[in-house]
């Protein structure tokens, strides 16, 4: 399952990183134990960010599947 996180700041990160939006959250137990989380930003590719700037959003399997195909 899919997992998307809503960016609450970007303070840093101006041009990775759009406040409000939707990114895909990709699984790293690593990062988690370090305090981030990996992320697509808006270049496409995977990066770590901290964990504080985004929180998690529940999607219906419905919805993630148009996020996806919308990405």
């Amino acid at each position: 399952m899919v997992k998307f996180v809503v960016c609450l700041s970007n303070t840093g990160y101006e041009a990775s990183l759009d406040v409000r939006r939707l990114y895909v959250h990709l699984p790293d137990d690593d990062a988690k134990r370090v305090g981030l989380v990996r992320v697509i930003d808006e270049s496409g590719e995977d990066y770590l960010y901290p964990r504080d700037m985004f929180e998690e959003v529940s999607v219906s399997d419905a919805g993630a599947e148009a996020l996806k195909r919308a990405s």
